[in-house]
């Protein structure tokens, strides 16, 4: 799970940022908000949270994680999509896309703040944090 994660989050940094270049050749810059949106949960939140994974294996191995990862996906990928259709002119054909995005990634956010509060500050209960830190009873 945590190399999909990294890999999703790169492809849709790629992907964003191309959208950008692609703006700025045209100097068109109608899309900025999916352009935006694309970039801060495609690439930052997902790649963020692959990072937490990777520190933290025991959120990682969490029934809850596989979910976080496919909803925080599918919003980062379904809402800057409805965004775009939006700003291109289907106003209200495209606006469940865009709130189901939106909410989409709400609740990835959401799964993904349960997870690190269940799951931050263990390694510092169960012992060091870095090797050779001395833990709080020594």
């Amino acid at each position: 799970m945590i190399k999909l994660l990294f890999r999703i989050s790169v492809s849709l940094g790629l992907t964003g940022m191309g959208l950008g270049i692609f703006m700025g050749i045209r100097q068109d810059f109608m899309l900025v908000p999916a352009h935006a949106h694309l970039n801060l949960l495609g690439f930052v939140v997902l790649f963020l949270s692959a990072l937490y994974y990777r520190v933290h294996p025991q959120a990682a191995a969490s029934r809850l994680a596989p979910v976080q990862a496919i909803v925080s996906i599918a919003g980062a990928i379904v809402f800057p999509i409805g965004i775009a259709c939006v700003i291109l002119g289907g106003h209200e054909r495209f606006e469940p896309l865009v709130v189901g995005g939106a909410l989409a990634a709400l609740l990835g956010m959401a799964l993904f703040a349960v997870i690190v509060f269940r799951t931050s500050g263990l390694e510092r209960a169960n012992g060091p944090v870095l090797p050779g830190a001395r833990s709080a009873s020594e």
